[in-house]
């Protein structure tokens, strides 16, 4: 029986690649093993049969990043019922335009980012890139945030303006946001470095209850929406290749 080898040692003797080259495309999931993907190069070998899928391509391997809709009454970061649990090959929206083939690899060491209430509902992101981490926690407050809130109660003559300007919270000074009626219930605040219950102290501060938020956008990122309509809670979808918050 041969000694065991590296897979990425047996891919570049049998397809004539360079170690490198043989370990990009284990990684992006281009290779089986006896039939099954493989995307650890150091995944040892003797005589299992090897294939490399005809359409491979031999590119960088690059960090994935996940946009979830959260459901109401999970945590989005921290708590016993964390959102990055939601995230599996399964949970994937049937309706993800990205064109991002799906690998293990993309739930390994996810980061959740932008903080969102347990309470309430929307997109968040969960990322294993650097880069997207520093664009929103070092950019945080300069990235606009758009939110659906249905609400209960009457809001004054002036109320919509008091919540675009001039609302104070800890005697802080809340920046201008937009807001407008969507309907009769529900508020559209689009609203820049919003901290957790920021949105139902503002309400509350104009005589309006909360019934329910959720966020649609983060950035020039929306939630997204197929031929059966919005993702919905509970799935998720890829940030596809280029597209920026």
């Amino acid at each position: 029986m041969s000694d065991p080898v590296r897979l990425a040692q047996r891919v570049a003797e049998l397809f004539a690649l360079s170690r490198n080259e043989a370990e990009q495309v284990i990684r992006n999931g281009w290779v089986s093993v006896d039939g099954v993907v493989v995307e650890a190069p150091q995944h040892r070998v003797t005589v299992e049969h090897v294939a490399l899928d005809p359409a491979a391509r031999v590119e960088a391997v690059e960090p994935a990043t996940l946009l979830l809709h959260k459901p109401a009454g999970i945590d989005a970061i921290d708590g016993a019922h964390p959102a990055v649990a939601l995230v599996t090959p399964e949970t994937r929206w049937a309706d993800d335009p990205s064109g991002v083939r799906l690998l293990q690899r993309h739930f390994h060491r996810l980061t959740p980012l932008v903080p969102l209430d347990t309470e309430a509902s929307g997109l968040m992101v969960l990322t294993q890139d650097g880069r997207v981490w520093r664009r929103l926690t070092e950019d945080a407050d300069q990235i606009e945030h758009e939110y659906i809130v249905e609400v209960a109660g009457t809001l004054g003559p002036y109320g919509l303006g008091q919540l675009a300007h001039g609302i104070q919270i800890d005697g802080r000074t809340l920046p201008a946001c937009k807001v407008s009626w969507q309907n009769e219930t529900r508020l559209r605040f689009a609203i820049k470095g919003a901290r957790n219950g920021q949105l139902r102290a503002m309400c509350a501060q104009v005589g309006l209850d909360v019934l329910s938020i959720r966020r649609l956008r983060i950035g020039r990122i929306a939630l997204g929406k197929g031929p059966a309509g919005a993702m919905p809670p509970g799935a998720w979808r890829y940030l596809p290749v280029g597209e920026k918050f």
